[in-house]
């Protein structure tokens, strides 16, 4: 396997947000010439799929204002400073569905878009789960919906569950469960 990696030459903050920074680097390509690149920074995030039982799960329905529409999603959220992924997982968990969860298992990890953003989501399904409440962010206005895993997952396979890690997510779980 040939060496593709590009070695930066130059980096600037063009954009430091609370939650983002954005990049432009100078990178040396490997052959010779120079190139830019935009680059989206991001702390990184979770997904749970959470099973109320051996066929339904949790999902949440919220608004997404920089695609203008409503989505169904698995709960998620970013990490903050210093935090683990299994951590940030049972905390945005309790605090969009209102469930906590007495075993955690670890799916895999995604880039969601590395042509330009270096956000990782790590993914987990949720069982055995004891309802609470939920605690959501102030600026979080979602509702919770609980579905049939099956259905989630045709939802996906027509188009109507269209955000990324979600359909990653199930997809993945439906074929690990071997169906």
């Amino acid at each position: 396997m040939s060496e593709l990696k590009e070695f930066c030459l130059k980096s600037e903050t063009v954009f430091q947000g609370k939650i983002l920074e954005v990049k432009l680097d100078q990178v040396k390509l490997k052959n010779g010439r120079t190139s830019s690149r935009e680059v989206v920074l991001h702390p990184g995030a979770v997904g749970i799929i959470p099973f109320v039982n051996e066929a339904e799960i949790v999902l949440v329905r919220q608004y997404r204002y920089p695609v203008r529409e409503e989505l169904l999603e698995i709960p998620a959220g970013k990490l903050d400073p210093g935090e683990s992924a299994e951590s940030c997982a049972i905390r945005e968990l309790e605090e969009e569905t209102g469930y906590k969860a007495e075993k955690l298992n670890y799916l895999g990890s995604i880039y969601t878009s590395p042509g330009f953003s270096s956000e990782v989501i790590h993914i987990y399904w949720a069982e055995q789960l004891d309802f609470t409440r939920a605690n959501p962010d102030p600026d979080e206005i979602l509702e919770t919906v609980t579905i049939d895993f099956e259905k989630a997952v045709k939802m996906c396979l027509d188009n109507k569950i269209k955000d990324a890690k979600t359909v990653v997510a199930l997809i993945k779980m439906w074929l690990e469960r071997g169906r």
